[in-house]
């Protein structure tokens, strides 16, 4: 799970190659295909919209946003948790 450090959009990258993105309240806000080369990573929106981003380590750069991988280091000192 990938989410950003105020937990308003969290982002599922799963297995079978599909994600599912809720946004604050509204689960499965968005979903769609996903595919990773490397470090970086193409999204297509069941919509049609498409988009990509970059893995650094735990952090995901996505969109404009910044993601981390849930309960990472980089997640917990986003979240000031890192104590």
């Amino acid at each position: 799970m990938w989410v950003t450090a105020d937990n308003h959009i969290r982002q599922e990258l799963l297995p079978n190659g599909r994600y599912d993105e809720a946004r604050g309240e509204r689960e499965s806000a968005y979903t769609g295909r996903y595919w990773v080369k490397g470090h970086h990573i193409e999204y297509a929106d069941d919509t049609g919209f498409t988009a990509d981003g970059e893995f650094e380590g735990d952090i995901l750069r996505h969109g404009g946003y910044v993601f981390y991988r849930e309960d990472s280091p980089a997640h917990r000192k986003a979240t000031g948790t890192d104590s």
